[in-house]
């Protein structure tokens, strides 16, 4: 993966809030709970900093933007070496000096598994990263990773949900199934503009792809719903004087799935089809095929309105 789609998803997972922030303070009195036992579950990387050291200024946003890319994979614990004094001395009777700072250590199973000194580049960060998980055995793949995203995003939470998907297409970029994800993770999040910055990166060779065919028609389908919802009083207005006036009830159906009303965007145009179904060339039918690609043919609003749309069809 190229440099460029790196910092896009570094910078989203950084943007976006998990579950739980992987990113921690940790003083003497929590740092055997955070650390040296957390590590039993995960791998925790110790950064020892301090406010007066420069490098520190440079290593320690890169260590978060890493670590917080990997999903809730790995631990950032930061220590502050002049309020922590006590602990420090401790470390070094234990065989671990601080001859510097900023120092990384990284726990795994109780035990010190690496270290380095200074300030790394963000490319020697994520190796130093990933030969940790490596080491612990932590790396799911990434379907692993994209069935995480796609539950968190059926169960409305899109921002670890990109997370999730994000970290998958640092495994393999080539899964249409975590750009697809991605994207609407985004577009759930409301942020159309990075969701067509990532959807812009797409390999030319999964443009075709279900997957992605659905995101796009998903993100067209966002913007045209955010441009609809200023006129949904009116179309309601207009609906109420002439139920018959189609355009409108069309217009109403984009705004309504823009506005996250699946259901009712879907009864809008079935109610189209039930009325006339050649109205417009079958622009209400096409539509709705453009709502079932975007929300996922599995979506459970896309199963109830196929169901229907086929009862009108073959009735």
């Amino acid at each position: 993966m190229n440099s460029g789609m790196n910092t896009l998803f570094t910078n989203t997972a950084e943007n976006i809030p998990a579950a739980a922030d992987p990113v921690i303070d940790v003083t003497q009195a929590d740092f055997m709970a955070e650390v040296v036992d957390a590590s039993a579950k995960f791998p925790v990387l110790v950064d020892f900093w301090a406010t007066w050291c420069g490098p520190c200024k440079t290593l320690t946003p890169t260590l978060e933007k890493v670590v917080r890319a990997q999903g809730g994979r790995v631990r950032l614990a930061k220590v502050d070496v002049d309020q922590n004094r006590e602990l420090i001395a401790q470390l070094s009777r234990m065989g671990l000096p601080m001859q510097s700072v900023p120092t990384v250590v990284a726990f795994w199973q109780g035990q010190i598994a690496d270290t380095f000194s200074g300030a790394l580049p963000e490319s020697e960060v994520k190796r130093f990263v990933e030969a940790l998980l490596k080491l612990a055995g932590s790396a799911p793949p990434a379907v692993d990773l994209i069935t995480q995203g796609k539950a968190l995003l059926e169960q409305g939470e899109p921002e670890p949900a990109a997370q999730y998907f994000a970290a998958a297409l640092q495994e393999d970029p080539d899964k249409a199934e975590a750009w697809g994800g991605f994207i609407r993770a985004l577009l759930a999040l409301g942020d159309e503009a990075q969701a067509a910055q990532v959807l812009a990166q797409v390999p030319p060779k999964l443009a075709e792809h279900g997957e992605i065919a659905g995101a796009r028609s998903a993100l067209a389908l966002a913007e045209e719903g955010r441009k609809a919802q200023g006129a949904l009083a009116g179309l309601e207005q207009r609906l109420a004087a002439n139920p018959d006036d189609f355009e409108a009830r069309y217009e109403l159906a984009t705004a309504l799935n823009g506005a996250g009303d699946r259901a009712a965007a879907a009864a809008a145009l079935l109610e189209i089809l039930r009325r006339d179904r050649a109205w417009n060339e079958g622009a209400a039918r096409l539509q709705l095929l453009k709502f079932f690609e975007a929300w996922g043919l599995d979506d459970p609003a896309s199963i109830a309105a196929r169901r229907k749309l086929s009862a009108l069809l073959f009735s």
